[in-house]
């Protein structure tokens, strides 16, 4: 069974970090490009980042840019997501998953989930 595991949430204050992991299992992950996605109550899921097959390209959301970093470990079979200088509005629940990103005709970052097949996901939550 093919599945995506998310790991590495927690209650942490604003100015925080965490790192996130996303493990596979059942399939090999170096042949997807694979992604963060989040969803606040109340809210849509959105794109947070997304990294190529081999992680020589990575996209973030404007929200994110220059506070999380995206990066993955095929030897692990694993992705991982480092969120530093947290802000309540990041509080959500992560899911990771096969992504496909790039950029619009008005430079605007898209990152776009290939399936919805979702896992548990791992929740994040800032607060004081």
């Amino acid at each position: 069974q093919l599945q995506l595991v998310e790991s590495g949430g927690g209650l942490v204050q604003p100015g925080g970090s965490l790192r996130l992991s996303c493990a596979a299992s059942g399939f090999t992950l170096d042949y997807s490009a694979i992604g963060w996605f989040r969803q606040a109550p109340g809210k849509e899921r959105e794109g947070v980042s997304c990294i190529s097959r081999l992680g020589d390209r990575t996209y973030y959301a404007d929200s994110v840019k220059g506070r999380f970093t995206i990066s993955r470990d095929n030897a692990k079979n694993t992705v991982y997501l480092q969120m530093n200088n947290l802000k309540p509005e990041d509080t959500a629940v992560y899911y990771c998953a096969r992504c496909t990103a790039g950029y619009s005709g008005d430079y605007s970052t898209y990152i776009n989930p290939v399936s919805e097949n979702w896992g548990q996901g791992t929740q994040v939550t800032v607060s004081s």
